[in-house]
């Protein structure tokens, strides 16, 4: 995927609202520098105006609490609208749909609805509460039952892992969207053919809301690579050519990173994709670069730009 320095030419505005929509997830912080970390990248992020911010859940609901915190801090201290991680792991219908109702309470109107890695972590048996939701689509419908929400849902270029084929992933797909949902956020990818094949095979299978591509910047590369193999996301050899022998050069790496990073999403602009959503990994650096790049700035600049 070669580098055209085109690429890197700011998007202008058109009529005041910027071409290029984003949004950011998060993950809640295990430790007190961790939730520095995290509300550091939050308030450096904000500014931007991304369309939501979501937040994660860990392996098994294993993060509940932290997640729900998280939200509620981010429904009272800044301007952004949260998207709350929900899954069916570890918990009774009438557990979760309390939680539903609190975030309706606290004015959270948009939930992205998963089924949840098994309690074991990925590459374990997953096991349905026997009093709880039994899939992704099941708790799709008890999220509309209790309210008018916005639902997002993941979707897989490459496949979940526990999928026998792609055609069955898509098919589960299509059962989430008969279910309510009304956006899909895909898992990350590093070669854009795979998503825009991907998107080819969903339209052919009659579904129709937005499938927005999910970017991860690379922090590192070796850990990024471990995760892409846990998760069925492939690693182009391109990529870790660019990264070969960068161990021990962090700074070098995070130059390197912005750089596939933004020729990454480049290129989906480029080819027609008006949202994007990115993997902060709880820091606002790399993201923040290509969010520059993209066009997009803090208000207070702006406002300097149209008074100059």
């Amino acid at each position: 995927m070669p580098l055209h320095d085109s690429r890197f030419r700011s998007r202008p505005s058109r009529g005041g609202a910027h071409p290029v929509r984003v949004s950011l997830e998060f993950f809640p912080p295990k430790t007190p520098a961790m939730e520095e970390t995290l509300w550091a990248a939050i308030k450096r992020l904000e500014p931007l105006r991304p369309a939501f911010v979501s937040v994660t859940y860990g392996a098994g609901g294993s993060t509940r609490e932290r997640t729900h915190a998280t939200v509620r801090r981010i429904v009272e201290e800044t301007a952004l609208r949260p998207a709350a991680h929900l899954t069916c792991v570890s918990a009774t219908k009438a557990e979760v749909d309390d939680v539903i109702r609190a975030y309706a309470q606290a004015g959270v109107n948009h939930i992205v609805a998963l089924r949840g890695d098994p309690a074991g972590g990925i590459g374990a048996r997953y096991e349905p509460h026997p009093e709880g939701y039994a899939s992704t689509p099941d708790l799709i419908a008890g999220i509309r039952r209790i309210g008018d929400f916005e639902v997002s849902v993941s979707a897989y270029p490459e496949k979940h892992p526990e999928s026998a084929d792609l055609d069955v992933d898509i098919a589960v797909l299509r059962q989430k969207v008969e279910a309510g949902a009304t956006r899909a956020i895909t898992q990350f990818f590093f070669d854009n053919d795979v998503y825009f094949r991907y998107l080819d095979k969903v339209r052919a299978a009659g579904i129709d809301i937005p499938i927005v591509p999910g970017i991860l910047p690379v922090q590192n590369f070796r850990q990024t690579a471990a995760f892409a193999a846990r998760t069925g996301a492939s690693v182009p050899a391109w990529l870790a050519r660019r990264f070969d022998g960068l161990d021990e050069d962090a700074e070098t790496r995070r130059l390197i990173a912005a750089a596939v990073a933004a020729e990454q999403v480049f290129d989906l602009v480029d080819r027609g994709v008006t949202d994007i959503h990115f993997y902060t990994m709880n820091r606002a650096d790399l993201v923040y670069a290509v969010c520059h790049l993209l066009g997009l700035r803090p208000q207070a600049d702006e406002a300097r730009v149209a008074a100059a």
